[in-house]
Order: structure tokens, then C-alpha cells, then sequence
């Protein structure tokens, strides 16, 4: 097993429908864990830190622009801001996918920024570039984007959409950032066996719902 697993999975819980006694015990897990962050909508941040409060160790993660990356800038700036508020210490921000395709790299790259600048000196910021909606280039061209921007982190999923991470995307997002900015696969990543084939391939963090199975050498059935 990985040294220190755990210390590299956001133990996740994203689904519309979680209630507070799931967060609490999302939480709760993760200081039994010992697991980086628990991964959360922005509604359950305060919850969460709250929780976590006497556990700095665990970070608290929330999701902006989450899971289509299309509302604006502006809003996505607020987001971010009230969630650093109400105690997030990292966010994962989903790119303008629209814009990429339609290659407004500007456009992508100030959207980025808007999220890296609100964020700045107070949360990490992850980059979710939704790998399995992209194109090897295109792949490419939103990891360059994202360290242009400032970001620490890029991200492979959103664990929302077609799918999630593949040991290659994460070579692929590994090779383009280098080794001064994170990457985080998400999405599919449901047994160590997946786990350990992801941080092969270069990922320094690991997104999941199935974060305890992971640990303990189990199989989740979870989409996440």
C-alpha cells in the first residue's frame, strides 16, 4: 500500500441528495482516517468545519461551479468567497468546457484566475477540466491553462458526467503541469487497486466517496 493513503484521499460525498447525518458522518470518517479533506457541496462547508474544527489536519474541500463549470466568472468568484467564509480551505472549480472547445482560451484562463485570485493565500484551488468530455489536445491545453492561471492543483472529473479518471488522463495532466503543480483524479477511483494505478501515473490526491473501503482493501460500488 501507498504510504500514507489516506493523507492523499478527499473522502467525497457530492450527491444532491445528502442529508446532514451523512455529512456528519462523512466527517467523522475522515478524522478516523486521517484523509486530506472530506470533498463537500458548498451548502455542508460550514457543517463540516464546524466538525473538523479541533482536526486542522483534515481540510475542508468544496466545489464551485459544480458539475457543469457554466455559470460566470463573477459568480463563481462569489462562490468561492462565501465558501472560504463559512471555513472551505480548498475548492475545486469546474473550467468553462464550452469555452475550451470553442478554443476562447482567454476565456477559460480568466475564468480560472477569477477562482485562483478569490481563493488566494486563504484555500488551494483544483481545477476540474472534465477529461472524459475533452480531446488529448484539449486535455492538454486546459491543464497549460490552469498553471498559467495560478492554480495548484488540476483535476481529471467531476464524477457527474460520462466519466471519470483513467491512469492515462493522469500521465497525460502529470506531464503537462510537471511536478510543481498537484493532480487529483476523481471519479471511478473505487478500490486500491485503482488507488495505486492513479498514483503510479502521477496523481498527488485522490477524490472518492469510496475512501473507506479504499483503505480498508475493499471494492466500492459507488460512482464517485
Amino acid at each position: 500500500m501507498t504510504t500514507n493513503l489516506a493523507g492523499m484521499i478527499d473522502h467525497t460525498l457530492l450527491k444532491a441528495d445528502a442529508t446532514k447525518e451523512q455529512i456528519v458522518t462523512l466527517a467523522e470518517e475522515a478524522k478516523t482516517y486521517s484523509f486530506a479533506s472530506v470533498c463537500i457541496n458548498p451548502t455542508w462547508v460550514k457543517t463540516a468545519a464546524e466538525i473538523l474544527n479541533d482536526t486542522p489536519e483534515v481540510k475542508v474541500c468544496t466545489v464551485i461551479g459544480f458539475p457543469l463549470g457554466a455559470t460566470t466568472s463573477k459568480v463563481k468568484a462569489f462562490e468561492t468567497t462565501n465558501a472560504i467564509e463559512n471555513g472551505a480551505t480548498e475548492v475545486d472549480m469546474v473550467i468553462n468546457m464550452g469555452a475550451l472547445k470553442a478554443r476562447q482560451y482567454d476565456v477559460v484562463e480568466k475564468d480560472i484566475r477569477a477562482v485562483v485570485d478569490a481563493a488566494e493565500g486563504k484555500a488551494l484551488t483544483k481545477v476540474i477540466i472534465e477529461t472524459c468530455l475533452l480531446t488529448d489536445e484539449e486535455k492538454v491545453k486546459a491543464c497549460e491553462l490552469a498553471v498559467s492561471a495560478g492554480a495548484d492543483f488540476v483535476k481529471t472529473s467531476t464524477g457527474f458526467s460520462t466519466g471519470g479518471a483513467t491512469a492515462e488522463d493522469v500521465a497525460l495532466m502529470r506531464k503537462t503541469v510537471g511536478s510543481n503543480v498537484g493532480v487529483k483524479a476523481s471519479g471511478g477511483v473505487r478500490s486500491l487497486e485503482d488507488a495505486e494505478a492513479v498514483i503510479e501515473a502521477g496523481a498527488t490526491r485522490i477524490g472518492a466517496s469510496a475512501g473507506v473501503s479504499i483503505i480498508k482493501g475493499q471494492t466500492s460500488t459507488s460512482d464517485y
